[in-house]
This record gives structure tokens, C-alpha cells and sequence, in this order.
């Protein structure tokens, strides 16, 4: 492997697991491409992007122009976590900035700390009603009329929403020229996996990334999907992690961590805790922390003899440096001495690398999900999405809190 190696420490592997690997991967391809899966990721998108880069680019640039600096991006969930993970990975999030809440003391402190005359705003909704986007908009658009001393904030704002003015109210707003410059959430993604959408290349764009660094990475990530769709689980590290995942979950163990080491993997952290929470549900509960600090406090819980229900995968750049190693070389064999352990070791953190490391996450995470409900012989019909890119549950406190606000 030329940009990360996977390795299973201890623990592995589940008697039937090549033949349910092979009809995860059969059903997944039957699946790709097709309106209403959710698996448009798979080389859908960034075929799309590689054929609209341009425009991409020539959008990003415009709206950047001479007098912004800073992009703040007003979205959650997907629509924040996949961008801050691969811009923190970069180390090119100097002059990026998210906001995801509706809390009014933090939305006072976000606000307080940008300058105005040099920020852009993006908005990012595929409905373009998500309640915390919506808020954030309106909060910020009001606090930009005050400081213009105008109603037209058109400049200030880019939007990232449905293409559809009846599907998205944000779409409905860029329709009215309240903002004027804006692109697309695409359709059949699912945010979790949406990455390689606009919003995420617009800001690469804005922050200084070139055409070609970003060509090289969306031909990096169609090449990733080729190798994590083969059925050969000793070529295949995405099904390889699937496979550790899931004896692990039949040895009782239900709580996976993942421990990044470095500072660069904040945002993945909150990624891939979305990502997997939000496919693989209750079936295994995932965590992530990053390191080494961490460990003065979870490793008293982690190294408890009576913790019996945990399994661990630790995350890092290769490196040769000698603490950097010795502590890694550590935790893992004190984590393995008691637990299923594996581990993911980055090459670098090149745009390459990165969007192939994405794409082993995305695999795994869908592997894992999909052969874990096999196993109990749960099929997903052909007419409907696959539970794994789904998330109904979300839908329920939503509904409350429209009741409360309504009340």
C-alpha cells in the first residue's frame, strides 16, 4: 500500500465473512449510481467535480476576490464536518471558520472574533431549513446589515444548497438575490459522505489550493473506490477493518474507539464519530479521541481489568521520530495485551493520501454496517436505500423541537 498500511494487532476474524464481504461488495455496485440509494459518492461526485472544476474554481476566486481573507461556513453536521476535516488534515484552517449552533452566547463569541470587512460567509443546507443553518444565517445577516449600515448583504454570503427552489428555502433566497453567488449540495450523497462536494472544493479553492492538487485528489479518491470495491479481502483494507469490526462486535464488544494521534485529526474526529454513529446506529457505538492527551485520563477506564465491552483502532502518520514511536509502540501493545486492536498508519497527509484515507473510512464504515446485518440474514431490498446512508432516527428530535417552537 503506498498511502496508509491497516493492521489488525489482535483479534480477527469471523468464519463467513469473505462470502457476506463479496455480496456486500455485489449489492453495493448494483446499488451505485442509482437515484434515491444515497451511493452517489461513489464515482458519481467527483466525476461531476472533475468535469465542473473550473467553475468551481472561478466561483471560489470571484467571490474571494481582493477583499476577503477569512471564509466562515455556517452549516452542521456534513455540511461542516466533512470540510473541516479535510481542511485541519491540510493544516490550511488559519482562515476558516464553522459555526453550528443556536446558542446565543456562542453565536456572540463566533461573531465577535471575525472581521467583517474581510469574512464570507457560506451557507451550507440541502434543504436549506436546517434549523441551526437557518438561525446562523439570520444572525449573521443581521449583524452584517448593522455593520454595512445596509439591507444588501447579496456579496457577503455564497450558498451551497439543492439545485431544486422547491425542495430548498435557501435556493428560494439565491432565487430572490438576497445572495447572489452559489452552488450545489448534490443529490444522492448523504452528508456523512459528502466530502467531495462544493462546498468542500470551494473552500479548498478559497484557502489557495490549485486546480491540479485538487484534480489529483478527486482522481485519488476515484482510484481509492476502485480498490475498496474488490472482493478480496487480503487486497482490501477497507473490508479488512470491516472484518475487525465485526468480530469484534461478535465477541461482545460494543464500543469502538478511535484514537487519532495529532492535533490534524480534530476534525476527522468529529467526522468519523458522525460517519459511523449515524450508519451503523446502536450496533456499535463509536468514539474518538485524539492523542496522546487523551490518554492521562481514558487509559485509567480503557486499561481497567472490568472493562470487557471496548475495542480500540489508533490512527497516525508514519514517523520517525523517537517519542513519537515509542509512544505508539506503548499504547499499543498495553491496549492489545486486553483488547482487539487495529490500527491505520498515514503514509503523509498529502491531498492524495487524504482522499484516500477518506475513502477507506467511507468503505469500512458501509462494510461494517451492511455485513453486521447480514450475519442475522437482514437484506436490504433493491428499491430501497441501504440502512447504512440513511439516519430516520434524526427526524425525531427534530419533530419535538418543531412542536416546542410552535407551541
Amino acid at each position: 500500500m503506498t498511502n496508509s498500511t491497516v493492521e489488525v494487532v489482535k483479534n480477527c476474524c469471523s468464519n463467513n465473512f469473505d462470502e457476506l464481504a463479496k455480496k456486500a461488495i455485489e449489492d453495493i455496485k448494483s446499488r451505485a449510481g442509482k437515484s434515491g440509494q444515497f451511493l452517489n459518492w461513489i464515482n458519481v461526485l467527483a466525476n461531476i467535480q472533475l468535469e465542473n472544476i473550473d467553475n468551481l474554481y472561478d466561483m471560489a476566486l470571484n467571490a474571494k476576490g481582493t477583499k476577503y481573507t477569512d471564509l466562515a461556513i455556517l452549516g452542521i453536521g456534513g455540511s461542516r464536518h466533512t470540510t473541516e476535516n479535510i481542511t485541519k488534515l491540510l493544516g490550511i484552517d488559519e482562515h476558516v471558520h464553522f459555526f453550528s449552533s443556536v446558542v446565543p452566547e456562542s453565536f456572540n463569541r463566533f461573531i465577535s472574533r471575525l472581521n467583517l470587512d474581510k469574512t464570507l460567509f457560506l451557507v451550507v443546507s440541502k434543504s436549506g431549513g436546517t434549523l441551526e443553518t437557518t438561525v446562523g444565517y439570520e444572525k449573521t445577516k443581521e449583524v452584517l446589515e448593522k455593520h454595512l449600515n445596509s439591507k444588501d448583504t447579496s456579496s457577503n454570503f455564497v450558498a451551497m444548497t439543492d439545485k431544486n427552489a422547491e425542495k430548498s428555502a435557501l435556493r428560494r433566497i439565491v432565487n430572490s438575490g438576497e445572495i447572489k453567488v452559489s452552488g450545489y449540495v448534490h443529490d444522492d450523497v448523504g452528508g456523512r459522505f459528502s466530502i467531495f462536494d462544493d462546498a468542500t472544493i470551494f473552500t479548498l479553492f478559497f484557502l489557495g489550493a490549485s486546480k491540479q492538487e485538487v484534480k489529483d485528489m478527486l482522481n485519488a479518491s476515484l482510484e481509492a473506490q476502485k480498490e475498496f470495491l474488490n472482493s478480496d479481502v487480503d487486497k482490501n483494507e477497507a473490508l479488512q477493518l470491516a472484518k475487525f469490526n465485526v468480530k469484534a462486535k461478535n465477541m461482545g464488544k460494543n464500543k469502538h474507539f478511535v484514537e487519532y494521534f495529532g492535533d490534524e485529526f480534530f476534525g476527522t474526529t468529529l467526522w468519523e464519530k458522525q460517519l459511523k454513529n449515524e450508519s451503523l446506529k446502536a450496533r456499535i457505538s463509536t468514539d474518538t479521541n485524539v492523542g496522546p492527551g487523551y490518554l492521562h485520563y481514558n487509559a485509567e477506564a480503557d486499561l481497567d481489568v472490568n472493562n470487557t465491552d471496548s475495542f480500540f483502532t489508533f490512527v497516525y502518520t508514519e514517523s520517525n521520530d523517537k517519542v513519537m514511536n515509542a509512544v505508539m509502540t506503548g499504547v499499543i501493545n498495553a491496549y492489545s495485551a486486553q483488547h482487539p486492536v487495529s490500527k491505520i498508519v498515514l503514509k503523509d497527509l498529502s491531498m492524495k493520501s487524504i482522499a484516500r484515507f477518506i475513502e477507506l473510512k467511507h468503505f469500512e464504515t458501509l462494510y461494517t454496517g451492511y455485513i453486521l446485518r447480514a450475519q442475522k440474514g437482514d437484506y436490504t431490498p433493491s428499491d430501497t436505500a441501504l440502512d447504512e446512508v440513511l439516519q430516520p432516527n434524526v427526524e425525531k428530535y427534530k419533530k419535538e423541537v418543531k412542536k416546542a417552537l410552535n407551541s
